[in-house]
């Protein structure tokens, strides 16, 4: 700590290169954060999936029905412990760009294969005794300001009603969640879609199943599939897991060109931060001869060399991972397209590992090169 001010005035020798090195590791870190978040909203509920929770989808795809029938047989398999249906809705909101997902789902069913939406008790039975009634998670609330006991009327585009095209909703709660849940979504009755469409009659979108043993999830996919085979409706059943990941890589592997990205701008901050720390040190040569004739030890040179890039490092990187923090916590920048948009834990700690590493590795060189000075070279060039 003695050693402190030394460093500082050391740093503000060359006040604008400072400045421009100090600011091109803040962007770099604000730059981080954001691919982190934007890593994360592509691989929405990845991490939060189930391992007990498979999905059954028609063979062909997710957008063609099965029948509701199906939930009896289903529950009849050796290993499966429950399961909820859900339909897809593809609703209107005042405006098409107010785009947000909208299930019909059979209330306890859905939340109970679903504990990680966190609903009140007197929410989920107000959900439950209202033919049409509905809950949205916290994000979609605060997007749209809404509120329980509001009425939200949503234009149908795939499913109508007899007399009208618009469905009309009572909010009835507002699901929470922890982070990397996604709080952006619309359930309602799958009884109020079934009773007033004009087709589709006894018709669902997909299964979820929990199984009570997730190390039988293979055996147990393929029973349910041949329970199905041959039929009208065929299946395809995966680990929700799997069937999410897949779904986030048809728009190509997110991480790994997030990861590309991220190695090629702090390959470049390296390089920028460490030829700041070699230019100081080749400029103070006979300072530091100077400072080797006082009795200052080879450690003690490295240390302050070190002190030194690590003070520009943490400064830098440590306000710009706070500054991509703060703005991430503000939500989805895209409005809707990307809703569970947030700076996941792990990817904290390897930004202040990077912060820590960037420090030490780009001071390494030139502190090593100012150790090894010898104090009649460093002179003879004053």
């Amino acid at each position: 700590m003695r050693f402190l001010h030394l460093v500082w005035r050391n740093l503000c020798r060359r006040k604008l290169r400072t400045l421009f090195t100090f600011l091109s590791i803040l962007v770099a870190f604000i730059l981080f954060g954001f691919l982190s978040a934007i890593t994360a909203a592509f691989s929405l509920g990845v991490e939060v999936a189930g391992i007990d929770r498979l999905l059954l989808i028609h063979k062909v795809s997710i957008i063609q029905p099965l029948p509701e029938s199906y939930g009896a047989r289903i529950l009849a398999v050796d290993g499966v412990e429950a399961a909820a249906h859900a339909t897809w809705f593809g609703g209107v909101y005042q405006d098409a760009r107010n785009f947000f997902a909208q299930m019909a789902v059979e209330p306890e069913a859905w939340l109970d294969m679903y504990p990680e939406f966190t609903l009140s008790d007197a929410e989920r039975r107000a959900w439950a005794s209202n033919r049409i009634g509905a809950i949205a998670g916290r994000d979609l609330a605060e997007r749209f300001g809404w509120k329980v006991g509001d009425r939200v009327p949503i234009q149908g585009t795939i499913w109508r009603q007899r007399d009208t095209d618009t469905w009309e909703f009572v909010i009835e709660g507002i699901y929470d969640g922890a982070v990397g849940v996604d709080r952006t979504q619309f359930f309602f009755q799958y009884d109020y879609l079934d009773e007033g469409r004009t087709f589709g009659d006894g018709i669902v979108g997909w299964y979820v199943i929990r199984i009570a043993d997730p190390d039988r999830a293979p055996q147990i996919a393929a029973t349910l599939d041949g329970l199905f085979a041959n039929s009208s409706y065929e299946t395809k059943t995966t680990t929700e897991k799997a069937f999410l990941q897949g779904f986030a890589n048809q728009v190509g592997d997110i991480g790994a060109i997030m990861r590309a990205v991220t190695t090629a701008v702090f390959f470049t901050i390296l390089l920028v931060a460490g030829n700041t720390m070699a230019q100081s040190v080749r400029e103070r040569t006979s300072e530091l001869g100077v400072l080797k004739t006082l009795g200052f030890s080879n450690a003690v040179v490295l240390v302050l060399v070190l002190l030194e890039s690590c003070t520009l490092a943490i400064v830098g990187g440590g306000l710009g991972l706070a500054i991509a923090y703060g703005l991430i916590l503000r939500g989805d920048p895209t409005g809707g397209f990307l809703p569970a948009f947030y700076f996941p834990a792990f990817d904290v700690a390897v930004g202040v590992a990077l912060v820590i590493g960037l420090g030490l590795i780009s001071g390494l060189l030139p502190g090593l090169q100012a150790m090894r000075l010898r104090i009649v070279d460093a002179l003879r060039r004053v």
